[in-house]
């Protein structure tokens, strides 16, 4: 199937590893000339190489940015523009905030899922709206959770955060849609990340397990009886930023194995 975005110009946040890394690859594969960026700069160097293995000449460019930054989105952005072009295709993703009740979520704990989660997400879509409209095409991606459905118990700042991003997503989507832009999000379910490993770590000190217990008994709650794949996400993503979903827009997908019980 070819989606027809080859050539298209993506940047994909917080990419050096997950579920940004596997898309920028999926997209890269697509033939996209993909920019990946993340705060750890010598992550991004190893990222950038797998990108390049999984689509040689591709011509993938690395960039270290703190998305909780404001400027430092700024500049990202104008270099992705100078490097490769103007961006068609955008993907938010930010990894998540830390795990806790709402007991332990201090102001600077919530202060910070507010930056990393939220306003990235909000100051990377406003510096790429300009070009996508004068182009009559775009397609903004945010990656979510599944909580945007059904809240995950021990993530009280993630829940908050992500249906943030989902409000103003939809809202969004359909402000941009008469210029040839759509807005969706994507709900991961459980998913083979360093983030499952993280969540798993500290259900485990709470409750006197372990790590493979924890991410054992997540899979047993997946009617699929496995956490997903990075790969099946990224796919999720380039057929959303394709120019065959042109008429898919202002929804929340979930991709989850069947875990959510919420229609």
């Amino acid at each position: 199937m070819d989606l027809n975005i080859a050539e298209k110009v993506a940047l994909v946040g917080a990419s050096a590893g997950g579920l940004g890394l596997a898309t920028a690859k999926r997209l890269a594969m697509e033939g996209c000339r993909v920019a990946i960026c993340d705060k750890d700069a010598a992550r991004l160097d190893h990222a950038l190489g797998q990108v390049e293995a999984a689509a040689p000449g591709s011509g993938a460019k690395a960039y270290p940015v703190d998305l909780t930054r404001s400027e430092a989105i700024g500049a990202l952005v104008a270099r992705v523009n100078a490097d490769l072009g103007p961006i068609a295709i955008l993907v938010t993703n930010s990894g998540g905030p830390p795990p806790g009740t709402f007991e332990e979520a201090t102001d600077e704990k919530w202060d910070l899922g507010y930056a990393l989660t939220f306003m990235s997400a909000v100051r990377l879509i406003r510096l790429v709206l300009p070009a996508m409209k004068t182009a009559g095409w775009g397609r903004i991606i945010n990656f979510a959770s599944r909580a945007l459905r059904e809240p995950i118990d021990n993530l009280i700042i993630s829940n908050g955060m992500r249906l943030a991003v989902a409000g103003m997503a939809k809202t969004l989507a359909a402000e941009v849609a008469p210029f040839g832009i759509t807005v969706n999000n994507i709900g991961p379910g459980p998913t083979l990340t360093d983030r499952a490993v993280e969540l798993a770590a500290a259900k485990a000190r709470k409750k006197g397990t372990s790590v493979e217990v924890e991410l054992a008994a997540t899979a047993a709650r997946i009617p699929r009886g496995r956490l997903a794949t990075p790969e099946e996400q990224a796919a999720a993503a380039a057929f959303l930023a394709s120019d065959l979903a042109g008429h898919i827009n202002g929804i929340s997908l979930l991709v989850d194995g069947g875990e959510t019980r919420a229609l």
